[in-house]
């Protein structure tokens, strides 16, 4: 199933299929922010924003609207 990131709960995985290449920070990129990678949600701070990824090993925090543009595939 095909969804965002900001729609994930918290200790979900997922594979990033696609992401808006326009709205994404060039550093997510190099922090392998990348399609084929494995996400997993692991908090999402009090008032909803940031939200706390492990995305291959590497510990990041992103904003919601950020993580509105990257797709991914829930895996099961």
């Amino acid at each position: 199933m095909q969804t965002t990131i900001d729609q994930l709960k918290k200790g979900e995985e997922a594979y990033i299929v696609d992401f808006n290449v326009d709205e994404l920070p060039l550093k997510l990129l190099e922090m392998g922010c990348l399609p084929g990678n494995k996400v997993k949600l692991i908090q999402v701070a009090p008032l909803g924003d940031p939200m706390y990824l492990n995305i291959n090993d590497s510990h990041l925090a992103i904003r919601v609207e950020t993580a509105k543009e990257i797709i991914v595939e829930i895996s099961r």
